[in-house]
């Protein structure tokens, strides 16, 4: 087994079955990785290269004790296609997003500076429980839509899924998303609704299109502003992941560190000609269905997502996987991770007094209903949105600075 500088101690497994976890793993990150390009303008075979080459970068920053994927952002994806129908050039976004990289970056390095517990303390089990929902909540839609290709193709794969991971014994129960998608994926070619095009029409090897950035002030300032989200989705996802697996990853190896390998794979992968990359809620959605932390698997599917990219013909494989099968998994995946948040704040034994009520019942209205969010005013004619998520972050943690100060003053 390859050894890791983790406190937490792994089970002894073979390669060929850290192959099948890790394959798991590349499944569910696939698919919204592929899209960020496909919306954007981005190569594809440079997205998934810099994905894993991203993941590997965030895996030697914190130690490689966090067991986390880093795919395609989607929280750049306005800001990239603003800069694109203003400059005409993805070369400007790559720009902004080194940028933003950077002050992910300096972000670190001032956390790192003035200690983690300062910044931690404004994230207690009533801020943090109700962020984990809402990340969980917030990505079911997407699951629901995906699923409406055919909703019981949908149902029978998240059916054989929960089934798996339940009643399975030994490797088949950590293997339920490769077995359930299988299922699903012979029955969908049954049904006639796989489309075998893209296997057929990728070449052999596909070699990524690698490209220069280019800085334009203008193009920094759209993009730049973007970090002021994915900040607390970056707090949101370490918390979730640690949770699932028991360990307090805010502390070791510390949020200076995930922020520092966040903050460089993205950095990296503008400079190559991909999007930001952030950290995945479909893999840790896996983490909680198998119970299988190895941090050491996540880097193998990093490896794995470079050779994707060079390989034409298993990506195109990859995505005759009907989006049916794959919102029936994702269902799975996201709810797991809204478990997650709810077991947080039954472990933590949170007072629920009017002012924890009021914080989490806020964070969790704000995070999900669909007409928050905020707009903030870059340029006369330029915006940088800020998602219901962060904002509901924001509040979370300001509500809950103001009434604990209050409160400290009137039992002082």
């Amino acid at each position: 087994m390859e050894k890791t500088t983790s406190s937490k101690q792994y089970p002894e497994m073979g390669f060929t079955k850290k192959i099948f976890l890790a394959l798991q793993h590349m499944i569910a990150m696939f698919g919204a990785t592929v899209l960020v390009p496909l919306l954007t303008g981005f190569d594809v075979s440079t997205t998934l290269f810099c994905a894993g080459v991203g993941t590997l970068i965030f895996h030697l920053c914190t130690k490689k004790k966090v067991p986390v994927f880093l795919g395609s952002s989607f929280a750049f994806i306005p800001a990239i296609q603003t800069v694109y129908e203003n400059y005409h050039s993805l070369s400007y976004a790559q720009g902004g997003i080194i940028v933003a990289g950077f002050l992910y970056v300096l972000m670190s390095l001032l956390i790192n500076k003035i200690g983690v517990s300062k910044i931690t303390k404004y994230f207690p089990a009533q801020v943090i429980g109700p962020m984990i929902i809402v990340i969980g909540l917030n990505m079911i839609p997407t699951a629901l839509n995906m699923a409406s290709q055919n909703y019981i193709i949908a149902a029978i794969t998240l059916i054989m899924a929960v089934l798996t991971s339940q009643k399975g014994h030994g490797f088949i129960k950590q293997l339920s998303i490769i077995i359930s998608v299988t299922i699903g994926y012979l029955i969908s070619l049954q049904a006639g609704i796989v489309d075998l095009s893209p296997i057929t029409e990728a070449s052999i090897v596909a070699i990524p299109k690698f490209s220069a950035p280019k800085f334009d002030i203008g193009a920094i300032l759209i993009i730049a502003p973007v970090i002021l989200a994915v900040f607390m989705e970056h707090i949101g996802d370490i918390t979730t992941n640690s949770a699932v697996v028991g360990e307090d990853f805010l502390k070791d190896p510390g949020l200076n560190r995930t922020l520092l390998g966040d903050g460089l794979a993205t950095m990296v992968a503008g400079f190559l000609g991909g999007p930001a990359n952030t950290t995945y809620g479909e893999n840790t959605g896996i983490l909680a269905i198998t119970k299988n932390y190895d941090p050491s698997i996540l880097r193998i599917t990093a490896v794995l997502a470079i050779v994707l990219s060079t390989v034409g013909k298993v990506g195109g494989f990859l995505q005759t996987i009907p989006q049916c099968v794959m919102g029936g998994i994702s269902l799975m995946l996201f709810s797991m991770i809204a478990i997650v948040g709810v077991k947080n704040i039954r472990s933590s034994h949170i007072d629920f007094n009017l002012k924890n009520i009021i914080v989490m019942v806020t964070i969790v209205v704000i995070g999900l209903g669909p007409n928050f969010g905020l707009n903030l005013q870059i340029r006369l004619t330029e915006t940088a949105s800020l998602s219901g998520l962060a904002l509901s972050a924001i509040v979370g943690v300001l509500l809950n600075v103001i009434f604990t100060t209050i409160e400290n003053k009137i039992n002082s």
